[in-house]
């Protein structure tokens, strides 16, 4: 038997079809074909793109401008939304034209188109003006509600001032310190203490008082205010023209120095002179509390004294006049005349009672 011997072929391996030069040209034009599609994609998507875009400003802008015109054609020209009223309310002298023209409002003008917050800064602007409220009431009214400053004494530069309504130089001021000038002086303010001497300070309207004096002033006004105090000791006028103390006035004109420091230990040495006082039943003159030990006290004069003085200045006694009798049917003699050079003041000639007997006719 013959033997068949079958030779195995070699596996065929991966053999390049092409050289080097011709896979280089291949990739050149590969590489081309790809950079022009993907420039027609790219192009392509930035169309797109800006498609939609402007398409989207266009709806956006076409939805702004019809609710706009929506919003004007239904509200801001609709006659229905026409201020008609506005109601102003205030607890103080602030008067109503006055309050209209510093928020710039009027009747007529759309309610949507008045600004709010505006108006309320506006109004918070005013010297007279503590809080202010603004509220919209549909469809045509405003309500304004002002809570005024309440004053709490008269301050000027002057020494001394008589009516604080006809002084020019004369503001009302607040606890806080705000000045003001009040267009309509209301009658209760003719009894506000005046707090006079203030030459350090600039007065003006609208403007925090922040000089050392007067902000003591103020402390002493609302310290003199409890209980006890405020129905015995009345402040009615405060000096500080000295510069070292305050020299209070009150409405017994009873005068009382007082220091810029510790006005509430002041007040309570204050407070034991009235009690003493009224045990006594005798009137303060002076008090001076710039000393906290042996403080110099004067007491007034009783009515009695006073009297006793204006009739009897020289401390003699009075003299008392005996009653003139007249006699029924006689006519009064006249008063002889006096001759010249003499005093009228001397004694009148003091006639006696003639006596009348029973049953006898004159």
């Amino acid at each position: 038997m013959s033997r068949v011997i079958v030779k195995e072929r070699p596996r065929a391996r991966n053999q390049r079809v092409s050289n080097t030069r011709q896979r280089r040209q291949q990739h050149l034009l590969d590489v081309k074909v790809r950079s022009q599609t993907a420039t027609q994609h790219r192009n392509k998507r930035i169309v797109v793109v800006t498609s939609k875009v402007l398409l989207s400003i266009l709806v956006l802008g076409g939805i702004v401008y019809g609710v706009r015109f929506g919003a004007k054609r239904l509200f801001f020209e609709n006659p229905d939304y026409r201020l008609s009223k506005i109601e102003v309310r205030t607890d103080g002298s602030l008067q109503r034209e006055q309050v209209l023209q510093a928020a710039e409002l009027r009747e007529g003008a759309n309610i949507f188109s008045v600004d709010l917050a505006r108006v309320h800064q506006q109004l918070q602007q005013l010297p007279q003006v503590d809080e202010v409220q603004v509220v919209r009431n549909m469809p045509g009214a405003i309500d304004i509600r002002i809570t005024e400053r309440k004053p709490v004494a008269w301050i000027t530069t002057e020494k001394e001032m008589s009516d604080p309504f006809a002084s020019e130089a004369a503001f009302l001021v607040d606890a806080r310190g705000v000045l003001m000038k009040e267009k309509k002086l209301l009658p209760e303010y003719l009894g506000l203490p005046v707090i006079a001497g203030c030459a350090n300070e600039s007065l003006t309207a609208g403007k925090v008082v922040d000089s050392f004096e007067a902000k003591a002033e103020l402390e002493l006004l609302r310290l003199s205010t409890r209980s006890f105090m405020q129905t015995r000791f009345q402040v009615r006028e405060i000096d500080v023209s000295k510069g070292y103390c305050l020299l209070v006035t009150d409405k017994n004109h009873t005068r009382v120095t007082f220091g810029f420091d510790n006005l509430d230990a002041q007040l309570q040495r204050l407070e034991q002179f009235l009690v003493y006082s009224d045990d006594s039943k005798r009137e303060l003159e002076t008090v001076n509390l710039l000393v906290q030990r042996n403080i110099p006290v004067t007491f007034a004069k009783s009515a009695a004294e006073i009297i006793n003085e204006t009739i009897d200045p020289e401390g003699e006694e009075p003299k008392i006049l005996k009653a003139t009798p007249v006699h029924p049917g006689m006519k009064p003699e006249p008063a002889p005349a006096l001759p010249k050079g003499r005093s009228t003041a001397s004694a009148p000639k003091i006639r006696k009672a003639m006596p009348v007997e029973r049953g006898r006719k004159n």
